[in-house]
């Protein structure tokens, strides 16, 4: 069946700010489904108040409503712009819920708006614990014994029936598991049971037996209008339940099951689907199983694009919500086309001939308190995929991706563990568990124990053994002794060059990164580069889409065009989101407009920067100097772009300068000038520009003797962090030595500054390109809250509410000095503080910023693209720099609080949200100034 001719005009709803739980796979799979209709020739309108993400630029719909996501703002949407079809099932829960809301008053059926991708009965039927649980009796599906309770007394009772604790509580109708968790004692029974009931909007909850320890796994379908059903992928979580799935190491394919188990699991969740509606589109389906037995038991379905979906696209190279979108406008599979292949049809089910794994991506450091056990409740903030030949390929490449400092799983001079550490972390599931099984292993322990002690399956563990056992083998050889079958094995099982430097280390023989890579390109050991073909290489594939292996021939050819390379930004996390990944999709259209190929980096599986068919060339790997300097053997690029990939890309730029590789934009000895705070405030004197006093400190007496000089209270920031890491505000000595020590542990080798606080300032920052003659301003944001909370935390209104003009103008003066002193070639971001109506320059960042998507938004000017392309060459003269905002527009910003009810609710320096929406204010009388304003003081701690 064709594509409807029925409906013209299709409403999208995003899934707004990204919140835990619920983060850039929305983005993505939104993205995709605007990219989809487009192809279609459909008019797409669509709401998300998202500024940060690529799906709100104009280049994605024919009308972007940045209104807040709420029944009224879509009201008010169809009221003008009448769409005949509203597709729900990108917006995550959102989405999903916003859409379900508006169905219960008829607003759907009253508007003549069809609802495509999903049915809302299927929806509510999924969502109902109790409904859902009746539908999979009736199909035959095994399930957990369960009620739904509402009321605490409820509650109470169905324990006794279920035979006592532990048990676990899913409130119905929300997202990330949100309120859920399994209950082990009489001592949190009535406080979780509570926080259930209130948390779910039609305050319910599922009280279900407890499979803590059973092995989970996921599967992703898709079905058409003709009932056909395909199983895209399927995935292992390697934490046993217990775990939310977006907490869990996953693994595709599935790894440990029988091809019976598989089979019957593969039967049991297209029964499923089949059984929950007539609508055509996407679905996960999750499963338990008892380990050493056949019982299946299905957990739960959702009738939608999940955030796995993003995994499963990345993980196979079929675009899941693509297809699905095509098939909610009445597209059969069978007459869709795989775009990975270009020949085969999008109904043959992917195939694939490696190993994909998903580490979570945590951010705890910033939650002083926080409990940082992982439950049925999802706490990640971002994750990270990689793609191996085999597990431990895999499994020391996401290592690799996850930027903790690791160069792998262990192996790498982070030695320090005992016996009572390693045993308490696996007792419990911690976000680090597969390195402290590796921990185990180098103690000695036995797969049988570490298996009976973490419930992880027993193949995983002999996995990571193996991968002790060639560590074990080359500590303390030598360099010009280890074999090259050795070497070789070494790096078939993902182990980094700098982590065989360790081990050889061990001999006593002083050994690098660089002496490693020498010595293995002499023995001819170098990686070749394997496509992403969807089909096991049955049929030729016809997109650029690469990863690095140790076996097999080259699948990556180079070309003779002119090449940039771009470094993404790597796993989303507090201080460094999607807002990086928008510059980084832009710098990629950017580099293809000015004539290059434009190839990308990046290991990020929820982003549009790993789409398949975004990049002239997408390598799937960990933004990590080996993998990089790989690919840059490889391809040969003219250069490289680090300013787009926030400080992923950045911390690399020492070693392209050392390798004497090219960097575009402006040049890296200033890049690195701006992050000496000693060095750049000696460049702030020359140029008579004030800064708050300060001293640069490398231990706690000299700290203490500069805020004594200085007086308290004292900002004390590290060099070379983002989103403020480290940073505290100290009103005492006592405070200061605390801070300090801290400072030390985390960051050893960096310099760090010590600043007089300027009390009740107000915070600006100041956005803009330099093109070397011509300095834009791309926006001067003022902050609502004082001088102390971090910009990322702060509601910042464009343009300014209560500069003066005679502040405006020395803003804009003190930006072209600086801008043209320190020779900068693209972005410039100034951060100011103003006191008594003085300006003083707080910090200078020549790269893109976090604000660089919501001043885009606001303005409608391109502000990555046009930062970009001076890099590359532009001058601003010839871009229309036109601001096109009538009143205000104000960035808000969102917190995690809610998951995290053991954490004080304050703000510092140190940044904290996870997302932000934009706001468009028409006077200072609306509440989302006024709000923010009244409590601008209330929540700036230290």
């Amino acid at each position: 069946m064709p594509r409807r001719d029925d409906i013209n005009k299709i409403l999208i709803i995003g899934s707004g700010p990204i919140v835990i739980g619920q983060a850039c796979e929305f983005d993505y799979s939104g993205s995709q489904a605007c990219r989809s209709l487009q192809e279609e020739g459909y008019e797409i309108v669509l709401i998300n108040s998202n500024p940060a993400t690529i799906m709100t630029d104009p280049i994605m719909a024919d009308a972007v409503y940045m209104l807040p996501m709420t029944t009224d703002s879509i009201r008010e949407i169809v009221a003008k712009e009448k769409p005949d079809a509203v597709l729900p099932t990108m917006g995550g829960q959102t989405g999903l819920n916003l859409c379900r809301d508006l169905e219960k008053e008829n607003f759907w059926k009253d508007n003549n708006i069809h609802i495509i991708g999903v049915d809302i009965d299927a929806v509510e039927l999924t969502e109902d614990r109790q409904l859902f649980r009746d539908k999979m009796e009736e199909i035959g599906i095994e399930q957990c014994r369960s009620r739904t309770a509402q009321s605490l007394l409820d509650a109470k009772e169905i324990v006794e029936e279920l035979g006592g604790l532990p048990i676990v509580i899913r409130p119905s109708f929300t997202m990330g598991g949100a309120g859920g968790g399994i209950v082990w004692n009489e001592d949190e029974f009535e406080r979780k049971v509570l926080r259930g009931l209130e948390l779910s909007p039609v305050h319910q909850v599922l009280i279900e037996e407890s499979i803590f320890g059973w092995k989970e796994y996921e599967l992703e379908l898709l079905r058409d209008a003709n009932d056909n059903v395909i199983i895209i992928c399927s995935i292992e979580n390697m934490d046993p339940m217990g775990v939310h799935t977006g907490d869990s190491v996953t693994v595709a394919p599935t790894q440990t099951l029988t091809d019976k188990q598989l089979q019957h699991m593969r039967d049991s969740a297209i029964k499923m689907m089949r059984s929950i509606g007539t609508f055509a589109g996407g679905c996960n389906v999750q499963f338990a199983m008892e380990p050493g037995s056949d019982r299946l038991v299905a957990i739960e379905i959702n009738p939608r694009v999940s955030r796995s979906s993003a995994l499963a696209s990345k993980a196979t190279g079929y675009p899941i919500a693509k297809v699905a979108t095509k098939l909610a406008v009445g597209y059969t599979l069978d007459e869709l086309k795989n775009q990975i292949t270009g020949t085969t049809s999008a109904c043959f089910e992917p195939s694939i001939d490696y190993v994909v794994c998903k580490i979570p991506r945590f951010n705890f450091d910033k939650f002083p308190g926080v409990d940082e056990e992982l439950t049925t409740q999802m706490k990640a903030v971002g994750e990270v995929m990689s793609i191996g030949r085999n597990f431990p390929e895999a499994l020391n490449k996401a290592w690799q991706s996850l930027e903790v400092g690791r160069d792998g799983l262990g192996a790498d001079g982070y030695e320090e563990f005992d016996r009572k550490t390693v045993r308490e972390r696996l007792l419990k599931p911690y976000w680090d568990r597969s390195m402290q099984i590796r921990n185990a292993f180098k103690m000695g322990a036995s797969v049988e124990e570490i298996a009976d002690i973490t419930k992880v399956d027993p193949w995983f563990l002999q996995q990571i053994r193996y991968m002790v056992s060639l560590e074990n083998r080359t500590e303390g050889q030598a360099l010009k002794e280890i074999s090259k079958d050795d070497f070789f094995e070494l790096k078939q099982a993902g182990f980094s060059d700098s982590q065989i430097a360790f081990l050889l280390s061990k001999s006593g023989e002083k050994v690098d990164d660089k002496k490693v890579r020498d010595r293995r390109k002499e023995l001819g050991i170098t990686p070749s580069f394997k496509m992403v073909d969807t089909c096991a290489a049955e049929f030729p594939a016809q997109t650029p889409y690469y990863y690095s292996a140790y076996e097999g021939e080259n699948e990556s050819e180079v070309t003779d065009k002119k090449k940039v390379l771009i470094l993404g930004s790597g796993p989303n996390r507090i201080g460094q989101g999607i807002e990086f990944d928008y510059s980084c999709t832009h710098a990629v259209l950017a580099a293809k407009e000015m004539g290059y190929e434009a190839i990308m980096v990046n290991c990020n599986p929820e982003t549009v920067s790993t789409d398949f068919d975004f990049a002239d060339k997408l390598y799937f790997e960990p933004v990590y100097w080996e993998r990089v300097l790989d690919i840059i053997d490889h391809e040969k690029p003219e250069g490289v772009i680090l300013q787009v990939g926030g400080q992923t890309a950045l911390k690399l730029g020492k070693r392209f300068v050392e390798e004497g590789i090219k960097i575009f934009g402006t040049d890296f000895g200033m890049i690195d000038f701006a992050e000496d705070r000693g060095e750049f405030s000696k460049f702030l004197k020359k140029l008579d520009i004030p800064f708050p006093e300060y001293g640069t400190a490398r231990e706690v007496e000299e700290a203490v003797k500069i805020a004594g000089r200085i007086g308290y209270p004292v900002l004390i920031r590290p060099s070379y962090v983002l989103g403020g890491q480290g940073m505290r505000i100290a009103v005492k000595e006592e405070e200061l030595r605390k801070y300090v020590a801290n400072i030390l542990k985390t960051h050893p080798e960096n310099a760090f500054l010590i600043d007089k606080y300027l009390e009740q300032a107000v915070e600006v920052d100041v956005d803009s390109v330099y093109d070397g003659d011509q300095l834009h301003i791309a926006g001067i944001m003022q902050h609502i809250e004082p001088a102390g909370v971090h910009s990322g935390d702060s509601t910042a209104v464009l343009p300014p509410y209560s500069l003066s003009d005679e502040v405006i103008k020395t803003i804009e003066e003190y930006q072209e000095k600086i801008a043209e002193n320190m020779e900068i070639l693209g972005f410039l971001n100034v951060q100011y503080a103003v006191k008594d109506d003085k300006v003083y320059v707080l910090e200078a960042n020549p790269r893109t910023t976090r604000t660089i998507p919501f001043l885009a938004k606001a303005t409608q000017r391109p502000e990555a693209a046009i930062g970009v392309k001076v890099m590359l060459g532009a001058k601003l003269k010839e871009f229309d720099l036109e601001s096109k905002l009538e009143n205000w527009a104000i960035k808000e910003p969102v917190f995690p609080f809610d998951k995290f009810p053991e954490v004080k609710k304050e703000l510092g320096p140190e940044m904290k949200s996870t997302g932000e929406s934009i706001y468009f204010a028409k006077d200072f009388n609306d509440d989302h100034f006024k709000k923010p304003y009244e409590f601008k003081s209330l929540y700036l701690s230290k």
